[in-house]
C-alpha cells in the first residue's frame, strides 16, 4: 500500500506547476443579505417556526487555542403582511456558532405597537459587523434556514370559523434563506425604520429577543 504522503506529492506538484491556490479557487457565496417568510405564526394548534443562522467562519483571522475569532451579528428585521416593520434586533453569532430564533416567542412577541397574534409576514437578515440593527455594517459569513408552517387546508375565513378560517393538520418544511441584493438605499431604510420604531413608535418595545447561542429547539 502506498503511503498517503507519497500520494499527495504529485497532487501538490501539479498544483504548484499550475500556480493554483486551492483555497482561492473555491469561491463561495458572498451574499450578506437574506430574505424569507413566516406563516401561520401564533395560530392555535400550529407548531412554531424557527429561523436558524450559522457563522461559517469567513471573517476569522486567528484561532487561539483552536477557537476562531470573527464574530458576526445577524441584523434581523421582521415585517407583517401589511409590509410594516414590527420588530428588529441584532444577535451575535460566533464562528461555527448556531443561532435559533423562535417566530412566536422572539421575532413576533415584542412589537413596536404591541400588536398581538401576527400570523404571517417577511423576515430580512443582514450579515453584519455592527451589533446594532439601526446601523447595519454588511459583512459576509452568515448562512441561514427557515422552517415554514404549512396548513393542509386553507379555507377562506368566515365569522363562524374565525380570522384563520379552518386550517390544519399542519406540516413543516425547511428552506435556505433566499440570497438577495442589498442596496445602500435598502440598508439605510431598514436601519432608519428600525431606529424610528424602537425609539419613537415602540418607546422601548419592538426589540426581538436573541436566543443564547447554540441553544436550539
Amino acid at each position: 500500500m502506498k503511503k498517503p504522503g507519497l500520494l499527495l506529492l504529485p497532487i501538490l506538484a501539479i498544483t504548484l506547476m499550475l500556480g493554483g491556490n486551492a483555497f482561492a479557487q473555491n469561491v463561495g457565496d458572498n451574499s450578506v443579505y437574506f430574505v424569507t417568510y413566516y406563516s401561520n405564526a401564533n395560530t392555535s394548534g400550529a407548531p412554531d417556526g424557527t429561523l436558524r443562522l450559522i457563522n461559517d467562519g469567513d471573517q476569522a483571522t486567528t484561532a487561539p487555542e483552536g477557537v476562531e475569532n470573527g464574530t458576526l451579528w445577524a441584523d434581523i428585521y421582521v415585517f407583517d403582511d401589511s409590509q410594516e416593520m414590527i420588530s428588529c434586533c441584532s444577535c451575535f453569532v460566533t464562528s461555527d456558532g448556531l443561532l435559533s430564533e423562535s417566530v412566536n416567542k422572539e421575532l413576533t412577541s415584542d412589537t413596536f405597537t404591541a400588536r398581538a397574534e401576527i400570523q404571517r409576514g417577511v423576515i430580512k437578515v443582514i450579515s453584519s459587523f455592527g451589533g446594532t440593527p439601526e446601523i447595519p455594517i454588511p459583512a459576509t459569513g452568515l448562512r441561514g434556514w427557515m422552517t415554514h408552517i404549512q396548513a393542509t387546508t386553507n379555507n377562506i375565513p368566515t365569522k363562524k370559523s374565525g380570522p384563520d378560517g379552518s386550517k390544519g393538520p399542519w406540516f413543516v418544511t425547511e428552506t435556505a434563506l433566499a440570497d438577495s441584493n442589498l442596496t445602500e438605499l435598502e440598508a439605510s431604510n431598514l436601519g432608519t425604520v428600525c431606529s424610528y420604531g424602537l425609539a419613537s413608535v415602540g418607546s422601548g418595545y419592538g426589540y426581538c429577543g436573541c436566543t443564547p447561542e447554540d441553544y436550539d429547539f
